[in-house]
């Protein structure tokens, strides 16, 4: 027998019962708080009983308060169908060949009622029936590499990923897709970036802030982007795409080595710090902002360096930091430090005996800005002279997650003090850059006129 109130229990299945209203009906509900017409979505399984969850016309899904509820009555009935249909991905001579190795992320996805859970369509099929124009874009083949949710990406994510990477280059393909999940995507791109030099082909690692089931999600745009700049760019790099502006118009490829998620759910959320994306993306070309960059090339030759050495960590400096913490890092065996000072590089005095103890003990500490734009200068104030003379080096304007993640990278291969200070200092791909352009820094506040005039003008 066919459950008509699916998910719903104590109090809420109660009401449901009551006003003669099922699951999928399209509802007119009658409140204390006003009046809402919808359609009646299911519960999942560990949901409470207070709550009727309506989807409104706007696309969005309201939970509505049992309490309030004086009058239900259902209007229409149809059962919907949230399962991605799934259909043969096409083979189109002369489309590049792409490559969408899945991590967990839920790029494309559908929601599975009975525990709430996002599921992610992951097959060439069911990413066709998704998002039926990337048949347009390029040939798909598709490889789940593990799946895990972004805050569990680490090391051994990074390393399988670059030799899987390594692997598909050798193999021939025109470009490579990683689907990630956005919070810490950031990383994934720095560790890339390291272990995956001089590749021939582009790397594009693509995510989206809202789930395929939202009217304003980003993920089928993002998609698009990232498969047609993987199979069509000249650019050759490690590269975040994520939306550009708030509308719908573009797309930017950051390098991996200078993004960073800065808010957590705008869907234009990834800025390019210190510098200028690589460029805008559509589903009808790229356009480049710089003018350097690695170029697409016909070989197969590229050099895969998986290391990651995982005793290394951030400490993001505050005031009244006591030495212990430090104390307790070197106890616990760990190899590097990444300091994210204040000011151009800074810290307080009464860590400088802990600071001194772990380089003493061959411990590698490195000093970044907590600021993320601008350089570390420890030649302007005691503060950093007394840093320096220790052996705490600044890493210039590396942003502190590129640091931490370029610092297990570098341990990974050598422990010699002068080897992993010139690995460090050495940029390999803008992690470090010579001076940040002019419009590298653009952060200014709401509500000041200027700003409020340009917001004005481009929602025009």
């Amino acid at each position: 027998m066919e459950d008509i109130f699916q998910g719903y229990k104590g109090m809420a299945l109660e009401t449901l019962k009551k006003y003669h209203v099922r699951v999928w009906g399209k509802t007119h509900i009658v409140t204390t708080r006003g009046e809402f017409d919808g359609t009646i979505l299911p519960r999942a399984e560990n949901d409470d009983d207070q709550h009727i969850v309506l989807k409104i016309i706007t696309g969005y899904n309201i939970g509505v308060d049992i309490i309030t509820i004086t009058d239900m009555k259902e209007t229409g009935y149809k059962k919907a169908n949230y399962k991605i249909p799934e259909k043969e991905f096409p083979f189109t001579e002369g489309l590049p060949a792409v490559k969408l190795f899945g991590t967990g992320g839920t790029i494309a996805s559908r929601l599975d009622y009975r525990t709430g859970a996002v599921i992610p369509a992951f097959s060439p099929g069911e990413l066709y029936g998704a998002v039926p124009e990337l048949a347009d874009i390029c040939n798909l083949t598709t490889e789940k590499v593990f799946a895990v949710f972004s805050e569990n990406m680490g090391p051994p994510q990074y390393l399988q990923l670059a030799k899987a990477i390594g692997k598909e280059i050798e193999n021939g393909v025109d470009g490579i897709v990683i689907g990630h999940g956005t919070d810490t995507m950031h990383h994934t791109g720095a560790a890339l970036t390291f272990m995956v030099q001089n590749s021939p082909v582009p790397i594009v690692i693509v995510g989206s802030q809202r789930s395929s089931d939202r009217p304003s999600s980003d993920a089928a745009l993002n998609l698009m982007h990232a498969m047609y700049a993987a199979g069509n760019s000249d650019i050759a790099e490690v590269m975040v795409c994520m939306f550009g502006p708030t509308s719908d118009e573009y797309g930017f490829l950051h390098r991996g080595t200078r993004v960073r998620k800065m808010h957590s759910s705008y869907r234009s959320t990834f800025r390019t710090l210190g510098d200028t994306p690589l460029a805008t993306v559509t589903r009808k070309g790229v356009k480049a902002i710089k003018k350097q960059y690695n170029h697409r090339r016909k070989d197969r030759n590229v050099k895969i360096l998986p290391y990651f050495e995982e005793k290394v960590t951030i400490l993001y400096y505050y005031p009244n930091m006591q030495p212990d913490i430090i104390d307790a890092l070197v106890d616990c065996g760990y190899k590097g430090i990444i300091i994210a000072g204040t000011g151009l590089g800074h810290v307080n005095k009464p860590v400088y005996p802990a600071i001194k103890r772990a380089i003493e003990k061959g411990v590698n500490i490195f000093m970044t800005v907590q600021t993320l734009w601008g350089y570390t200068h420890m030649f302007v104030y005691d503060t950093g002279r007394d840093l320096l003379s220790m052996g705490v080096i600044p890493l210039d304007n590396m942003l502190p997650e590129a640091a931490y993640i370029k610092l297990g990278w570098t341990l990974g291969q050598t422990t010699n003090r002068e080897e992993v200070i010139d690995l460090m200092q050495h940029s390999i791909n803008d992690e470090i850059t010579k001076r940040e352009p002019y419009n590298g820094y653009l952060l200014y506040q709401g509500g000041v006129p200027e700003v409020e005039q340009f917001v004005k003008n481009f929602r025009k």
